[in-house]
């Protein structure tokens, strides 16, 4: 998730009345029989700050359930996210447990649609059954000062992935990309924190870490490790984006990147637009800490709601890059690294503005489309769509239990 700063009335949610392109029929029957497998969707955000129900149809954002099985999707990352606004009073662990809280009654409530899994094993289970797969991932931080014992007790809640720094901000064990650097990556208990998850069995996610934080994963962790949702700082030069020597390193240890759909990412234009309306990055929290410390919880929820479900940006459209430029960037980190190290990660309602013509998580088949015209080969695809995160995620997760 990228946090937003609203930007007056230009912030809507982007291509929201558009149609969306032809899809051939090749593409439209290669996407159908693929498991399309999303790395990041903030599925639970708006639900938490203006009620309802992630079974319902929405008129605004980019994902709701009704959605995203017209875009074909099967399995997701399911992220709950705790915002940076919550940690200056120390309220990331409440906030933590109310994120799962809902997230695990959504998904039962819509049992007939989508379903809990804790492991790969599960995720075949449940797409063969015809529901959707959930994978529960924890955006941000549960503990500022990375407790094992309450990552224990989060595993036995269900969750199996976890973004190793606090988002944007600072904690007492790994470094974020957008902070200050206080542990020059990982600090001695970073590195036990890690050594824990590859125990329980958990996905670790170095989206938001900084370079030595990612550097230093790959190098103690035992398992693979995923970058959820990201960019190529080759493309663009931001501190959010992996350099290519980092991209290298992932992959050599059997990692995969899972692009993030938006343009601020991967299109320099766009992010400078943006920036220039907002007065400062997508990552810059440096005003929370003065704004949040003595309020309450209902407070913070109360001040941020307005933020949720977050959209892009109404960038103009011809800065924006189209879905074959955005496949583009995705084609030179396969160029880099080989077509087993790249997937989705939309972060859909995380604030991506989309590229152009790209209403919401209903045009996922115009990537798979984009692809056959670059000419990738079927497997490829497929890889892609979601058989590199599954791949990890067995890896990970098909453990014996030793909890």
């Amino acid at each position: 998730m990228e946090k937003l700063f609203l930007i007056g009335a230009v912030v809507l949610a982007v291509g929201i009345c558009q149609q969306p392109s032809v899809i051939s029929d090749h593409a439209r029957k290669l996407h159908a029989e693929s498991l399309v497998f999303d790395g990041h969707v903030h599925a639970v955000d708006r639900i938490l700050f203006h009620g309802g129900d992630i079974g319902e149809r929405k008129a605004d954002g980019m994902w709701d359930l009704s959605r995203a099985k017209e875009g074909g999707l099967k399995a997701l990352f399911f992220s709950a996210y705790v915002p940076e606004d919550y940690y200056p009073a120390r309220l990331e662990t409440k906030q933590a447990l109310r994120q799962i809280d809902l997230a695990l009654s959504q998904i039962a409530k819509n049992k007939d649609r989508i379903e809990l899994a804790l492991n790969g094993a599960d995720i075949d289970r449940i797409v063969k059954s015809g529901k959707m797969a959930a994978l529960l991932d924890l955006e941000g931080s549960f503990d500022l000062d990375g407790d094992l014992g309450l990552l224990r007790q989060f595993y036995r809640l269900g969750l199996r992935s976890y973004q190793l720094s606090a988002h944007n901000w600072d904690n007492a064990y790994a470094d974020s990309c957008c902070a200050q650097h206080k542990s020059h990556g990982l600090t001695e208990h970073g590195w036990a924190f890690v050594r824990e998850m590859n125990r329980l069995g958990m996905v670790i996610n170095v989206s938001h870490a900084s370079d030595e934080a990612i550097s230093q994963t790959l190098d103690v962790s035992t398992d693979p490790v995923l970058a959820t949702h990201h960019g190529l700082r080759s493309v663009n030069e931001l501190p959010r984006n992996m350099p290519d020597d980092l991209l290298k390193k992932l992959a050599a240890k059997g990692g995969v990147i899972g692009f993030q759909i938006g343009n601020e990412f991967h299109n320099k234009k766009v992010f400078d637009w943006r920036t220039q309306h907002a007065g400062k990055p997508f990552w810059d929290t440096g005003d929370i800490a003065k704004r949040e410390a003595g309020m309450s919880i209902l407070d913070i929820d109360r001040m941020i709601a307005p933020q949720f479900p977050m959209p892009g940006i109404e960038a103009p459209d011809d800065i924006r890059l189209t879905v074959d430029g955005w496949v583009g960037v995705v084609d030179k980190a396969v160029q880099l690294v080989g077509e087993d190290h790249v997937a989705l990660g939309s972060d859909f309602d995380g604030g991506p503005t989309l590229p152009s013509g790209f209403r919401d998580v209903r045009d996922l088949p115009l990537i798979t489309e984009a692809m056959v015209r670059r000419g990738y080969s079927d497997a490829r695809i497929r890889k892609f769509l979601g058989g590199n995160i599954l791949r990890v995620v067995r890896q990970v997760t098909d453990k014996p239990a030793l909890r």
